[in-house]
This record gives C-alpha cells, structure tokens and sequence, in this order.
C-alpha cells in the first residue's frame, strides 16, 4: 500500500523540479517521465542495494537499466570512487541522453550528481534519498561533489536533479545514529528560518526519534520546503543560501580533524550547532535561555555535545580556515540573530570565538 503525503517544487524557473513524499513509493511510482532517454544508470552502495535496488528499478518500466555498486562509507566520497561511476558509464556505452540515479544516502547522492554534472559535460540525474539526512538536505538544492583530505566538498558542481523521490519506508531500516545525524538537519530549519517549525520539533521529537511515519513525513516535508525556498532566492549561494550552512563550519572542522566516516556529518552539525548558538550568545544576539533550549533539543536528538577526543582550538582555527564561505582570508559564520533568524557574518570577536572553542573542546566536558 503507497501513500503520497506530501508534494512540492524547487522553483528554479525552466529548471523546477518536483518532491514527491510517501510511504511505500519506491517501485511504485513510474519515474519515467523524468528519463530523457532508454538509458539509466544506477547508482548505489552494498548497504542500501540489497535492501532496495530491486524496487529502485522497478520505477523506470521500459528502460535499459544498468546498476553500479560503491563501498559504502564517507571515505569512499573520493575521486577513485567517483571514478567508478565513470568507468561503468563508457562501459555499458551510456551516451549523453542517459540518466543517471541516486539511490542512498547523501554520499551517493552528492557522488552520483558530481558525476551527471560532469559526464559529458552534464546528463540529467534523479534523487531517490534512503537516509534521513540526504531526504530532508543533501538530495534537494543542487550541491554535489567529493572531499579533497583537506577539506569536505572542497570540488564539486551545481546540479539540479529532474526530481527527488522521498520514501519513508527506507528509514525503517536506519540505524538510531543515523536518524540522529538526520534530525541535525532538521532542527537547522527550525533555528535558521521557521521558530513554529522549532516549536513542533519540541513537541514531536520523541516521535521522531521513534520513526513514526506520520511525523517523520511532515518534518520532511517542512525541511524540504524552507530548503526549497531558500535555494529558490539563491541557488548558487551568493547570499542568503549560506544561512543553511548552520554549525558547518564547525562541523566540517570536526568531521576533517576526525577522519571522513569516523563522525557522521549530522553528528558533527549537531555539535556545530550548539557552538553557533553558544557564539551568538557571547556575541550579545540571543539569551543564554536560547542557547540551552537549543542544546536541549539537539541533546534529545541523540547527537554529542562536545568535539572529538584530542581536538585542540588550532586544529578547529586551521581548519575552518578553508571553508567555502570564506571570503579574502577572512572567516565567515552563520550565527542566531535570534532562534528562527539566522544571518552570516564575519565580525565575530576573535576573544569570543576562542571562548566558544574552549567551551567544547574534549577537556570542557
């Protein structure tokens, strides 16, 4: 038994495309009509592909369906994997007119766009996100690409998919740490955009964390829509799409000082989070009350509170150094004008930083 709960569009113009969110979908909805030709390549990974690689295809009847399997991690986010993407398309003589699809979380989504947008100087490709996290972020907006060992998604491109399909029955099978690392992202909406969204969250985290459907399906569907109005204003984020980037600066510093994998990325934005919302505190723009509601909420998320064992101030300095929001040397940061009211800024007080950084270093805790 499927069930549509919800549909919206990403409104880029000639370049719009459609969410489709649901219970039971996968193989069920007829994904055709946004294959430009007989050819789709499949891409995934050998957790999710035993689990839903036969329903997957069973969404494009009548066409020359080819299937390429990658190791399933963060560190594999590379250009030797990127590569077997790549590899399988001349093998199987994939012409321009192909279409390529992700299924799997945000590593094969941001991989196998990376790899439309560059075969052939760009062919069309499909989001199917199994994850919580790659459902509610990484499959909408565009941004894909690979991690360079100095710094996450460092080479990439702007893609837009043809669509995202959302089912929420794969999140049935997510381990707790990934729903946790999921709901980082969700409660970014809330404190970035929308304090009536942060308000339900309150309310219905207990659900969430429980996977209940119906919950589930209408936090998708807030986060996919503040997301799809956002990138609407500012697709290539020269301006207000930054403000998405909550706690990643922070958390990119982590998950690199960790080792890709070792940290998932919603567990290091949870954290991230929290050290944004502590800087605008120290920076005089929201009550300390405010912080710890936010800390609260991230808490029953599941997701940790403070930065991997032996992480020192230079290692986060040095690495949020390289991040892409910085512009001439100087380090820029989304901060909390208010919960609901996110802004990016580059006049943080150096002295408050170093306090904030302190604050969750291992030994604070």
């Amino acid at each position: 038994m499927h069930k549509v709960l919800h549909e919206l569009k990403v409104d880029l113009g000639d370049r719009s495309y459609p969410i489709t969110i649901g219970q039971g979908l996968l193989g069920v909805i007829d994904l055709t009509p946004w294959v430009a030709g007989q050819q789709v390549m499949i891409v995934t990974n050998n957790t999710v592909g035993p689990l839903y690689l036969e329903k997957a295809r069973a969404s494009f009847p009548g066409k020359t369906v080819d299937v390429v399997v990658l190791p399933d991690g963060e560190k594999y986010k590379d250009w030797q994997t990127l590569n077997l993407i790549f590899d399988a398309l001349l093998e199987n003589r994939h012409t321009r007119k192909t279409t390529l699809v992700a299924l799997g979380g945000g590593v094969v989504g941001d991989m196998a766009g990376f790899a439309a947008a560059s075969y052939q100087r760009g062919v069309p490709f499909i989001q199917i996100p199994t994850t919580l996290l790659s459902q509610v972020d990484s499959s909408v907006g565009g941004k894909t690409g690979i991690n360079h060992p100095l710094g996450k998604n460092m080479v990439g491109a702007f893609h837009q998919p043809q669509a995202v399909l959302i089912d929420t029955d794969s999140l049935q099978t997510l381990p707790a740490r990934e729903v946790s690392a999921g709901l980082a992202e969700v409660i970014k909406y809330g404190l970035i955009r929308d304090d009536a969204f942060l308000l339900w969250l309150e309310a219905e985290m207990d659900k969430l964390v429980g996977l209940q459907p119906e919950a589930l399906a209408e936090a998708i569907f807030r986060s996919c829509q503040c997301k799809a109005d956002v990138v609407a204003l500012d697709e290539r984020e020269g301006g207000i799409r930054a403000i998405l980037n909550l706690g990643h600066t922070f958390g990119h510093a982590i998950e690199t000082f960790a080792g890709y994998g070792s940290w998932l990325h919603g567990e290091a934005v949870g954290t991230g989070m929290m050290m944004a919302a502590d800087l605008s505190v120290r920076e005089g723009f929201i009550s300390s009350a405010d912080f710890r509601r936010t800390a609260a909420l991230i808490k029953r998320a599941g997701l940790p509170a403070f930065a991997p064992a032996s992480m020192k101030e230079a290692d986060f300095l040095n690495l949020m150094a390289v991040d892409k929001k910085n512009v001439d040397g100087q380090l820029r940061l989304v901060l909390l004008r208010a919960l609901g009211d996110a802004f990016v800024t580059d006049e943080a007080k150096p002295e408050h930083l170093r306090q904030t950084l302190g604050a969750f270093l291992p030994e604070a805790g």
